[in-house]
């Protein structure tokens, strides 16, 4: 059995101009992990964050509390951009150690990834769902070419919002004509990052590692507000090759589909093919 966890970076809102600050990508990223090995993999994050967080760390009165002192993926993205060289340091190992926990413990990375068009219209609550729907569909090939069934765990949003998400999984597994996604047991559930460690990892991958290496790939010279910052290609230098390599990618109508898909609201053409160049 695998579980798909879902978080996202940046906002559902348009991108007014080319200097507005609004975030200028939309990134819905989900990791796939073997349940069997949620224990190993729970156990190994929580003790990089403890080594981490040291003084933090000695504070508390019991091991498990490091959970609750969650790092926000933006948080370390800022860490690498603006931080002092030892602060740099820190978010860097951090990423790199998550990564490793990824590739030792067999999981796989799917995202649909979302470039605004500065000045133009972008609907992201609809994208959102769409998206959904698309990460669940790679999801169920994976578990059909597994031979095996899943749940999915997405970060809870809004209610009204998480019903939606929901309500449209659930037309497509109780449809007239068959369920398509028959290896997914159940409609998404939606959990809180402070205590899912698949979450944080998620919204590691999706803030920290995919919003900078689009913004600096897709972004640079289209877009000039903070967001596109120097210090986003030493993410992309540093981490792409690592996410390529764990992107689950499969053959559907004679293409290839899944992995890091992007959607680019500037130049159009653009695939993800350009993203690890």
């Amino acid at each position: 059995m695998y579980i798909l966890y879902i978080d996202e970076a940046g906002c559902p809102g348009s991108l007014p101009g080319p200097t507005s600050d609004v975030q200028p990508i939309f990134c819905i990223a989900g990791l796939i992990l073997p349940q069997n090995e949620l224990p190993n993999v729970t156990a190994e994050f929580l003790d990089l964050k403890r080594r981490f967080n040291p003084s933090y760390a000695s504070t508390l009165s019991h091991d498990l509390e490091i959970m609750l002192y969650e790092i926000k993926g933006s948080n370390l993205r800022s860490d690498i951009k603006n931080g002092t060289r030892n602060i740099r340091r820190r978010a860097v190992g951090i990423l790199d150690k998550t990564i490793n926990i990824i590739e030792n413990y067999n999981g796989k990375l799917i995202a649909r990834t979302y470039i605004k068009e500065p000045g133009g219209s972008f609907s992201g609550n609809a994208v959102y769902t769409s998206a959904i729907q698309t990460l669940c569909e790679n999801f169920q090939n994976f578990l059909a070419a597994n031979n095996t069934t899943g749940i999915v765990v997405a970060d809870s949003r809004k209610k009204n919002q998480n019903n939606k998400v929901s309500f449209s999984i659930f037309t497509k597994k109780f449809k007239m004509v068959g369920d398509e996604y028959p290896n997914i047991l159940e409609m998404p559930v939606f959990g809180h990052s402070e205590n899912n460690v698949g979450l944080q990892i998620s919204d590691w991958i999706a803030s920290a590692i995919l919003f900078p290496s689009l913004a600096h790939v897709y972004c640079s010279g289209y877009v000039n507000n903070v967001h596109i910052h120097p210090q986003n290609q030493l993410i992309k230098d540093r981490f792409i090759e690592k996410i390529k390599a764990l992107q689950y990618r499969y053959v559907n109508g004679g293409r290839y589909v899944g992995g890091i898909s992007v959607s680019d609201g500037i130049l159009r053409r653009r695939s993800s093919s350009y993203l690890f160049r």
